[in-house]
This record gives C-alpha cells, sequence and structure tokens, in this order.
C-alpha cells in the first residue's frame, strides 16, 4: 500500500503503535427496536449479526452489518461476538430499555441545533433505484440527489429520525476539489 493518506495541517503520520486500528462501528440510540430494526433489515438489506443484552444496566446492542457473499459468519456466540468486534463498517444500534413506551420520547439527530454529529452515510449501486426503492417503501427524504446545491448526494431519515446519505460512488468522483 503506497498511498499514505491525504495531508492537511493537523495530519500525522500514523506510526507503527496504531498498526491494526480500524473503526468498528457507529453506535446510534434508537427509541424502539423492533421499529428501527424492520427499518434497517427492510429499506438497507442489513442484518443483526449480534445482540447483546445488559440485563443490570437494561439496554441492548443490536450489531448490523449488510452481509455478502462468502462472509463468514461464526454460528456460535461468542466466536460471532469476536468476528463482530474485527469488523470494518458495523451500525449499533443501542436500545436504552422502556424509551419504545415513554410518549413523546425522541433522541437528539445532532443535526438540529445545537448541530453535532451529522450523519451516516451508504454507498449504493445505482442511486436512481435506491430513491425509487425508497419512495416505495415510504421512507422519508430529506433531500432527493436533483436538489439543492450538491447533486447525486441523496439524504433520507431512518425510523428514529437520524440522517443517513445514500451515494453511488462512480458519481462523487468529481465532487470537491
Amino acid at each position: 500500500m503506497s498511498f499514505q493518506g491525504e495531508q492537511h495541517p493537523g495530519t500525522q503520520v500514523p506510526t507503527a503503535d496504531t498498526e491494526g486500528f480500524r473503526l468498528n462501528h457507529t453506535m446510534l440510540r434508537v427509541k424502539d427496536p423492533e421499529r428501527a430494526l424492520a427499518f434497517y433489515s427492510r429499506v438497507f438489506g442489513m442484518s443483526v449479526v449480534r445482540r447483546l443484552d445488559f440485563e443490570e444496566m437494561q439496554f441492548s446492542l443490536y450489531f448490523l452489518a449488510r452481509l455478502e457473499q462468502g462472509d463468514a459468519v461464526p454460528d456460535n456466540k461468542e466466536e460471532r461476538t469476536a468476528w463482530t468486534f474485527s469488523q470494518k463498517g458495523l451500525l449499533e444500534l443501542t436500545h436504552n430499555w422502556g424509551t419504545e413506551e415513554q410518549e413523546g420520547f425522541t433522541y437528539h439527530d445532532g443535526n438540529a441545533e445545537p448541530q453535532g454529529f451529522g450523519h451516516i452515510c451508504f454507498s449504493v449501486p445505482d442511486l436512481g433505484a435506491a430513491e425509487a426503492w425508497f419512495d416505495a417503501n415510504d421512507v422519508e427524504f430529506i433531500k432527493r440527489s436533483d436538489q439543492g446545491k450538491m447533486k447525486d448526494v441523496t439524504f433520507v431519515k431512518d425510523a428514529d429520525g437520524y440522517w443517513i446519505e445514500v451515494v453511488e460512488a462512480t458519481k462523487m468522483a468529481d465532487k470537491g476539489d
């Protein structure tokens, strides 16, 4: 691997101490896991690869992946847990027990004031087909690919109101400087 990353003020060359480090997952808190799991499994084709319950602290973690042909996911729970924490690009949905029964309860999506967290992103093979799929599944759009200044980028909302950017990789090649 010859490419070592773009250099910008503040970036530093990785040292051997960080060899093997990888981004494993991003966590979103969800009010109702059944509703959130239905959304991510139906709309984005994700599967729960591991659920971990923490009864004493009253929360559950659902680790989701978009499994592909050839992924060797272990059947044994302990082996699958270790496998889960060795992957790239998982989505962790965290459910604090009882929130699904609290009327009016919501999590901050990070895009309302004060802004913070922004979105997660999925890459799709065909953005137009993805938008048609979202329409067929009553997914709420924030922005379609033909709207706004940033063309060829779609934003939708998940069941908890979190923003999801959707891109087609080949259409991103000419973006930015």
